[in-house]
């Protein structure tokens, strides 16, 4: 258990990492091409901040009321409560509201920014479905997505992708406008004051051309990493989950329950699927839906489950 949470960690940011170079390199060649030097990296850092705070402090009660989530009290139903009571002692974190989705389909989110403003919220048909011990495998994994400011993480990787994404475009929009191509890298980029060639020499030359590279494909590169963070966190939280209830098959048998099940999940969308425990849209079976899905394979987890 050990093993995988420090494994997933270390992964996790590797790919932030590799997220950060690829923006240094967009930001140098965007620079370098308009003239403008840092000041249009820091602004497309700010846009991009800005595009998500809102969703950061906002997303939780955005996503229950989409699911049409209704909060449980203790005196409703003890057994949830209890659960989830008992493991955020175990965890060591404040208990997260608790939520039911009328719907029979078995599958189960966790949401909030932190800790303290957080929220798990299950399907009536995790309830009916799953045993004791599968149910708290569930729990576990969903509180570790809290205790593992998940979503804190998930919202710097949407910003990094915004700045990005900004700007690739506006590097590409220079390249037109400026006529670059015809008449070098924009022809208002910043010059050595004591000779013809780019700042830095030849290595400036090649980061500006890995930058228009950059611009090309950044964009698809970057949602990529996005989706590698995600399933790298869903691994983590796998293991982590394992560790707060000291049975891994728990969870793994919980798992095989949910992707089992033919039930539609009816309130599940694309905007919210990646918060579920399982995917509750489309099975996803080939390499490139694999590559672009916010989820590992489940066979995946429930192998690395049984390993520990």
């Amino acid at each position: 258990m050990y093993e995988q949470i420090a494994g997933n960690i270390n992964k996790t940011r590797f790919l932030i990492a590799v997220f950060i170079v690829i923006i240094g390199i967009l930001g140098y060649a965007f620079g370098e091409m308009t003239g403008y030097g840092y000041a249009g990296l820091v602004f497309a850092i700010l846009i991009a901040i800005l595009m998500s705070i809102g969703s950061y402090y906002y997303s939780d009660s955005i996503v229950l009321a989409i699911s049409h989530a209704r909060p449980v009290t203790k005196e409703e139903n003890p057994y949830l409560w209890n659960t989830v009571e008992g493991l955020s002692i175990a965890a060591g974190i404040p208990m997260p509201k608790v939520y039911i989705i009328e719907d029979s389909a078995p599958n189960a989110f966790a949401t909030g920014r932190n800790p303290e403003h957080s929220a798990i919220a299950v399907t009536t048909g995790l309830l009916s479905k799953l045993n004791r011990l599968e149910l708290e495998g569930v729990i576990a994994h969903e509180m570790s997505h809290i205790k593992n400011y998940d979503i804190l993480i998930s919202t710097i990787a949407v910003v990094m992708v915004g700045v990005v994404a900004l700007l690739s475009d506006w590097m590409l929009r220079s390249f037109w406008w400026r006529g670059a191509f015809g008449g070098g890298f924009g022809g208002g980029g910043r010059r050595r004051r004591n000779g013809d060639g780019p700042v830095d020499g030849g290595i400036g030359l090649i980061l500006l051309v890995l930058g228009l590279i950059l611009a090309i494909v950044g964009p698809l590169i970057a949602q990529l990493l996005r989706l590698a963070i995600s399933r790298k966190r869903e691994f983590l939280a796998d293991a982590n989950g394992a560790l707060l209830t000291r049975y891994p098959e728990g969870l793994a048998s919980a798992l095989e329950k949910i992707s089992a099940d033919t039930e539609p999940l009816e309130v599940a969308n694309k905007a919210t699927a990646h918060l579920y425990i399982v995917n509750p849209l489309k099975d996803r079976r080939s390499y490139m839906d694999v590559l672009f899905s916010t989820h590992p394979p489940v066979e995946e987890r429930i192998r690395a489950l049984r390993a520990m």
